[in-house]
């Protein structure tokens, strides 16, 4: 049975006052002097016979509501104890509002676990935790990052504070009034968090963990400064949010000032290399860049080649459990479909995004048909700006640079690739382009694991109708199925 409005009392006004004190004590403050005023007025009205009976109940009122008052002072002040606990687990919002307020509180927290994995997974994960905050209308408390891959050097697993990569103020800024990001230093009175663990196997459904989420908006948690979700990373949550609010999260995400001069530097080195080119092939170069600068605009594509040796086995399993072939692609297949592309001008620098220490293919520059000038980091000479970062910081910087890229060719079933495309899509939504059929897209991104008819890799424009952002099967079919020329 679930505990809201129960049975209402009708012959005793003090006992209606005491199913009131059950919410919290400004409710039932707003009910007492509500009820008192009652008793106050039939006082006056009553003949002297019935006073006395009056006068006594307005006195067992005004004990109930003292007793009430200090029983609750109490019971805040321990918001771990039993008798709190059996309220939150036990006890569905009556009167928890439907609709998120127009701005996030800042004085009532979400603090969730470190975050782990890839950058794209972290990225995800971030979004998760702030969007679950924000479902609470509470600042999420800014969480540890990671600065290494856990599985690939679990020794070097040291969290990485968010405003180490990316700019805090921008966030909120560029977020206000859909989700906050607050300081530890925020914090007024420095109490023990309320727990909720994260369910977790088969049993733990979407329905249950939005009943949790749901719970803990109760308004018995208003009194509750920091409610800490403990368990599941939070890129394992379950996903009840949609597409476009990842998208519009991930707006936000700006690095820091560090960084984007590193960003600098490895797109300055790019389009040094696609100058010359340019000048030894006595080609034109353009005079808008996709940014609107008036200049000579260099342009360059950036491939993310997914042939790592980890990556072909993880995604030749998953395609025999999906039974699919849509995700795994040879460097000589990723070669053949980037070379049917020719709505830029040729030739063209082609950037390599590749994890260098994971690969052991060292013939990724061979291979390429003319009018595609392939460099990695080693051939760019620009190795030195990523090795003196961790793997988090590198990760950062190659996103960026996809993501600026004239051109982006990836696989749709690598979050990397995804989030780059997502990000690519809303820049040419914001430069009016909403369909990829068209031969001139703002920025025009490709996956070279789902081909065309003619051979090359797939136009490619983030469904933004889509329900949830993180499902292998739906990124191949709902970004392409509705897309079809």
């Amino acid at each position: 049975m679930e505990v809201g409005f129960l049975s209402r009392p009708t012959t005793s006004l003090c006992a209606e006052l005491g199913y009131f004190s059950a919410l919290r004590p400004t409710v039932s403050d707003r009910v007492c002097s509500s009820t008192i005023s009652q008793i106050i007025v039939r006082l006056i009205q009553s003949p002297p016979h019935s006073c006395r009976t009056l006068v006594d109940s307005l006195l067992r009122c005004f004990t109930l509501v003292f007793s009430i008052f200090v029983l609750g002072t109490v019971i805040s002040s321990f918001p771990s104890s039993n008798l709190l606990t059996w309220r939150t687990s036990n006890w569905i919002g009556i009167t928890a509002a439907s609709n998120l307020q127009n701005s996030i509180r800042r004085d009532k927290f979400l603090e969730v676990p470190q975050i782990i994995w890839g950058l794209n997974n972290q990225k995800i994960a971030l979004a998760r935790a702030c969007l679950t905050a924000r479902f609470l209308n509470r600042t999420l408390l800014m969480p540890s990052l990671s600065a290494s891959l856990f599985y690939k050097e679990v020794d070097l697993l040291e969290p990485m504070a968010f405003d180490k990569l990316f700019n805090f103020e921008k966030f909120n800024d560029r977020c206000n009034g859909f989700v906050r990001l607050g300081r530890y230093s925020d914090l007024v009175n420095k109490s023990k968090p309320y727990e909720v663990l994260k369910g977790s196997g088969r049993k733990w459904t979407k329905e249950r963990d939005l009943h949790q989420l749901t719970q803990c908006r109760n308004e018995s948690f208003d009194y509750i400064e920091v409610i800490r979700i403990s368990g599941k990373n939070p890129f394992l949550w379950h996903d009840h949010w949609p597409a476009k609010d990842y998208a519009k999260l991930f707006e936000c995400l700006i690095v820091v000032d560090e960084i984007e001069m590193e960003v600098a530097k490895v797109i300055s080195k790019i389009k040094d290399v696609g100058r010359e080119l340019s000048h030894n092939s006595n080609a034109p170069p353009k005079n808008v860049s996709l940014d609107g600068w008036q200049d000579h605009h260099v342009p360059y594509m950036a491939v993310h080649m997914r042939i790592e040796k980890d990556w072909m086995i993880h995604c030749k399993n998953v395609e025999q459990r999906l039974n699919i072939n849509q995700i795994c692609s040879s460097k000589d297949e990723i070669i053949e479909r980037v070379s049917h592309i020719t709505t830029i001008q040729q030739p063209i620098v082609v950037y390599l995004a590749v994890a260098d220490a994971l690969l052991e293919d060292d013939s990724i520059l061979s291979g390429w048909k003319d009018g595609f000038v392939p460099f990695e980091k080693k051939s760019l000479a620009i190795k030195d700006v990523y090795d003196k970062h961790p793997y988090l910081i590198q990760s950062a910087i190659d996103y960026e640079v996809c993501s600026r890229a004239d051109i982006f060719v990836g696989n749709s079933f690598s979050t990397f690739s995804s989030l780059v495309a997502l990000s690519r899509t809303m820049k040419s939504i914001g430069m009016g382009f909403t369909n990829s059929c068209s031969t001139e897209v703002g920025y025009s991104s490709y996956a070279y694991n789902i081909a065309e008819q003619h051979g090359g890799a797939k136009m490619w424009m983030t469904n933004m109708m889509r329900l949830l952002l993180n499902r292998c099967r739906d990124r191949i079919q709902e970004d392409f199925s509705l897309r079809k020329v």
